[in-house]
């Protein structure tokens, strides 16, 4: 079994901003030598999230407008009256998206769909410096 952890940093924009992570998700596939297993991407916090999508401006854009239907950013939410800083709506949507996913891989490739890519959004209200784990296990 083979193991091996990475964290990159990233600086994000806030307000639905998009990082494709796939390149280095896949580096570090490449870098454990393993052939195939899973590799687990996940962000720590409670105001970003990861998911897959078509990494191409009009399916980004298609994605941050169908975010702003389901967890919109001006209405009232119960969080921002508690502490005031403005950021409810960033963390529904994180909490909805969810903030890890598991990808398998084969031949020391990510199984991934032809225009599939692996991404990270940030959702709160400011810029961050943004922590995000991979782990790759394997054989």
């Amino acid at each position: 079994m083979i193991t091996q952890s990475a964290t990159i940093r990233l600086r994000t924009r806030g307000f639905s901003d998009v990082h494709d992570l796939t390149p280095a998700v896949q580096h570090e596939v490449t870098a454990s030598g393993a052939a195939g297993g899973v590799v687990t991407v996940f962000v720590p916090g409670s105001t970003a999230g990861i998911t897959t999508i078509e990494f191409e401006d009009g399916a980004i854009e298609d994605l941050r407008h169908a975010i702003e239907r389901i967890a919109p950013s001006d209405i009232h939410y119960r969080h921002d009256a508690r502490w005031s800083d403005g950021n409810g709506f960033s963390h529904v949507r994180a909490a909805l998206l969810g903030p890890s996913i598991a990808v398998p891989f084969s031949n020391g490739e990510l199984d991934c769909g032809t225009w599939q890519q692996i991404i990270l959004i940030d959702f709160d209200n400011r810029p961050r410096s943004r922590d995000v784990i991979i782990r790759v296990l394997g054989d």
